[in-house]
């Protein structure tokens, strides 16, 4: 049994820091969500921003395009073209795709600047591409509603994901202290 652990320590100390860093960071964002008042329909900050951010990037494509707080549920209605297009909810902001790219980045780490650089690199490029696969996914509702189903549930989470594993790729390759262990062999 040593000897198992011995061999599948590099793995079983990735999985350690990314399971203890996705558990804490986690917790902490149930904390702060646990701030709103979802029986009032109280909607969280972040997600409050991604829904203002998206539409002032459906702006710049149309002037008709706003949002309005949800009465019935815990969201953001967000219009284009006068049309409600769609509901920004939590699950919108993307920062359980943060936490999950934050925690590879930690289990694969490298030097502490070059991971914290790229860790608050990636998540702002996590962020602006969210955001922008919000406006385009309201646009090609609009245009295309009866993909909505497949735009939504298939196409535009490959966006963000695609944008996630790039990431990744690049951090493992590039960064990473596995990258230099490589390089070194």
């Amino acid at each position: 049994m040593k000897d198992y652990i011995v061999q599948f320590k590099p793995f079983l100390v990735f999985l350690a820091k990314f399971l203890l860093s996705y558990f804490v960071l986690t917790l902490l964002y149930q904390s702060y969500l646990n701030q709103f008042d979802e029986k009032s329909f109280e909607v969280d900050g972040f997600t409050q921003i991604v829904a203002n951010q998206s539409q002032k990037m459906l702006s710049i494509f149309d002037d008709n395009s706003y949002t309005i707080p949800n009465l019935k549920e815990s969201s953001v209605k967000l219009f284009y073209h006068d049309k409600w297009v769609a509901r920004i909810i939590e699950g919108c902001n993307a920062v359980s795709v943060m936490i999950l790219f934050i925690s590879f980045v930690i289990a694969f780490t490298g030097k502490f600047k070059q991971t914290l650089t790229f860790i608050l690199i990636g998540t702002i490029i996590i962020h602006f591409f969210n955001v922008l696969r919000i406006a385009l996914l309201c646009m090609a509702i609009f245009h295309f509603p009866k993909y909505e189903h497949i735009l939504h549930g298939v196409v535009f989470p490959l966006f963000i994901y695609g944008i996630v594993f790039l990431l990744w790729v690049i951090w493992v390759n590039k960064y990473s202290s596995y990258a230099t262990i490589s390089i070194k062999k």
